[in-house]
């Protein structure tokens, strides 16, 4: 019997890959298109790819969501892991049930209103908008995948492996920077590769506290794309593509070659 569904299973499966990555597909490939029209085939050219070097709005609003999103991330990474290991290690302490709730909110919050909250707490202080205010709310949102993920990683930790550490003499400070630290790692670049992801994905929290001349690049094609879409879009997003892939092979690598030392 499972021999007779194995077929249909692999029917769904190119299915449903075919429905996630031939739209991702053709859109690399359009972005090699010599025509101007991005439905017509025109034959094979980088002619975008050089024309996008010249747009310079797009090179921008690209650079400023590359620097959001490293700079978010980065945030969201540190804050994230210290709210997981107040979660985890720190016990039913007052307060912890509103502190849990504060953390995980924004996953279950729509991003709307995150967007609204932001705006409004910037306009009461009077804080202007910009580089610094997407980047506080991108926090807001990754903070709490990165507490999800650590905190998963430290409910499977091996407390052992830091008292016999403290044990030999180590300060706590040296067990977590010699012991915990390496062994959470992976589970931390997990949560800044997400987070990075999400900052670099999102539009809706950028258009609610973004200011002038701190476009990204979201924001930027859905303002051209309601007239129209160009191939300088599709170069743009290939590149995006090609940057995704290389971290996640990069990533790919890394964790390989850590594998054999954990066996050690």
């Amino acid at each position: 019997m499972n021999r007779g569904l194995r077929p249909v299973h692999l029917a769904f499966l190119a299915l449903g890959f075919g429905f996630l990555y031939l739209p991702i597909a053709l859109l690399v490939l359009y972005s090699f298109n010599a025509s101007r029209l991005v439905t017509v085939w025109g034959g094979f050219s980088t002619r975008w790819y050089e024309s996008l070097l010249g747009n310079e709005a797009l090179i921008a609003s690209a650079s400023v969501s590359l620097r959001v999103a490293l700079a978010s991330a980065a945030l969201s990474t540190v804050l994230g892991t210290m709210a997981a290991f107040a979660l985890q290690r720190f016990g039913r302490f007052r307060g912890r049930t509103l502190f849990a709730g504060m953390v995980y909110a924004p996953l279950v919050m729509p991003e709307v209103i995150i967007g609204l909250s932001l705006l409004l707490l910037f306009v009461g202080l009077g804080v202007d908008r910009g580089f610094w205010t997407i980047v506080s709310g991108h926090t807001t949102l990754g903070l709490c995948f990165v507490a999800v993920v650590v905190q998963s990683r430290l409910s499977t930790f091996d407390r052992s492996l830091e008292e016999a550490a403290m044990d030999l003499g180590a300060t706590p400070a040296t067990t977590f920077r010699r012991v915990t630290l390496p062994l959470i790692a992976p589970a931390m670049a997990a949560g800044f590769l997400l987070a990075f992801t999400l900052s670099l994905d999102d539009f809706v929290l950028a258009s609610f506290t973004s200011g002038p001349g701190s476009t990204t690049l979201p924001m930027r094609i859905y303002s051209q794309v309601r007239l129209g879409v160009t191939p300088e879009i599709n170069a743009i997003s290939t590149l995006l593509i090609g940057c995704v892939g290389v971290l996640l092979l990069v990533a790919a690598a890394i964790g390989r070659l850590r594998a054999p030392a954990a066996r050690r």
